[in-house]
């Protein structure tokens, strides 16, 4: 996948940021509203980034286990965003939709009805992403091996999501 760097005025960076927003999530959102894109072309866009971000943080392992932390749990974050609008999860996607913004609750209610889908194994891929996201870069307490042993629960969520895309966007 390509991306396209944005110049965004620092100003407005930065306003965004002091309210707790991230700003490419922002951005994404925001297309995807203004375009009107059908739900499952929004679901690709979200499962390129999560491709993107797995890749990174495969890549940045052995150099940068704190941004490789991150990077596998943004891959994460990406398919439960990417499944939660695949699945039409409306109670979930009406409150971010009302808010603006993805919260941490919102996050686990959908990974719970994803799990009801498609496992237990994804509630188990998600906590892995988010002790990542918790002790892997908040925390910088992880080093390239404990990273690593993550690695397989992140590959599986966006392999199994890509999967799940393709053949229900088939039926």
């Amino acid at each position: 996948m390509s991306t396209v760097v944005v110049d965004v005025p620092r100003t407005l960076y930065e306003e965004a940021v002091r309210r707790g927003l991230n700003v490419e999530e922002l951005l994404i959102t925001t297309l995807i509203k203004v375009l009107n894109l059908d739900p499952e072309v929004a679901v690709r866009a979200r499962l390129e980034l999560a491709v993107k971000y797995l890749n990174e943080g495969r890549d940045l392992i052995d150099k940068d286990p704190v941004q490789a932390s991150e990077e596998l749990y943004k891959a994460a974050e990406e398919v439960v965003k990417a499944l939660a609008m695949h699945y039409d999860l409306r109670d979930v996607l009406a409150r971010v939709e009302g808010r603006g913004r993805w919260t941490v609750t919102d996050l686990a209610r959908a990974v719970a009805s994803i799990a009801d889908r498609l496992g237990k194994w994804f509630e188990g891929a998600w906590d892995a992403a988010n002790y990542l996201h918790v002790w892997g870069f908040h925390e910088a307490k992880l080093d390239s091996e404990l990273v690593r042993r993550r690695l397989p629960d992140i590959e599986r969520m966006v392999q199994e999501a890509q999967k799940v895309v393709i053949n229900e966007g088939r039926a």
